[in-house]
């Protein structure tokens, strides 16, 4: 049962990543911020594990979205009185960071 829904989902995702969905402006406090320019400017060195399991891979392209999020800040981010960064990101990297934050509620 949810296998298949796994699949309709995936191809909704398919089906999103081909429209020209809006940007979504957020406010990311500053050591998060920090952080995802640090992993932006970060050069990764090493061979991928082979074959790479599924554990892994999520991580690994999470690690990606979070550097994805660093360069959107180091290009484009604003930051607030606060300290704050305020920046646009695309939808599917709010959607990375809001499935990430799922593991750790």
């Amino acid at each position: 049962m949810y296998t298949d829904d796994a699949r309709v989902l995936g191809l909704i995702g398919t089906t999103f990543r081909t429209a020209a969905l809006p940007r979504i402006r957020v406010v990311v406090p500053r050591a998060l911020a920090e952080h995802a320019v640090v992993a932006w400017q970060r050069e990764d060195v090493g061979e991928l594990p082979r074959p790479e399991n599924p554990a892994d891979r999520q991580r690994r392209q999470r690690a990606g979205a979070l550097a994805l999020i660093g360069f959107a800040i180091s290009e484009h981010g604003q930051v607030d009185v606060d300290g704050n960064t305020i920046v646009e990101l695309s939808p599917e990297l709010v959607g990375v960071a809001m499935d990430a934050a799922d593991d750790f509620a």
